[in-house]
């Protein structure tokens, strides 16, 4: 088994609901089992600065699945909820499911890099993965909570 970390957003319609639907999704997949998930954030726009708030969430799961098998599956997930990939970045979106890091796995692959490699910039994905796992220790980037104290969190939300 295989102890995955995803980040979870949304920013197009009931982005809450999303979220959550998509982690029922996640712990469901062949042979998974949760290990837990973050609360709910609400958080700024990431690049394209122009669209909503995003909700943002976090969550490990255990799986039999390797990372691009895992990251095909995450992809359905995205598509069952609408999601369309067109090739813009950064934009609003009704589900984004990143692969953030596999423990023990460190990957360079077109497809997937593990661990994710902007993790240390991103306080929408440090608030709810620090709450999964303050102490784990990502390959060149550090301790999730030495990250998460670098960056500026102040607009982030939790959510009640």
């Amino acid at each position: 088994m295989n102890r995955a970390y995803v980040g979870l957003g949304s920013n197009l319609g009931d982005s809450r609901q999303l979220v959550l639907d998509a982690m029922d999704a996640l712990e469901n997949l062949p042979g998974a089992r949760p290990v837990g998930r973050s609360r709910l954030y609400r958080t700024p726009p990431w690049g394209l600065l122009e669209q909503p708030p995003f909700i943002n969430a976090a969550m490990a799961v255990e799986t039999p699945m390797a990372p691009l098998e895992l990251l095909d599956a995450m992809l359905a997930i995205e598509r069952a909820a609408g999601r369309i990939r067109d090739g813009e970045r950064w934009g609003p979106r009704t589900l984004d499911l990143d692969l953030l890091h596999v423990e023990g796995f460190v990957l360079h692959d077109p497809r997937l890099t593990l661990p994710h490699p902007r993790i240390a910039e991103r306080a929408f994905v440090l608030l709810p993965l620090n709450e999964l796992a303050p102490d784990l220790e990502l390959a060149d980037q550090g301790r999730i909570a030495e990250m998460l104290a670098a960056v500026d969190s102040s607009q982030c939300q939790l959510l009640p």
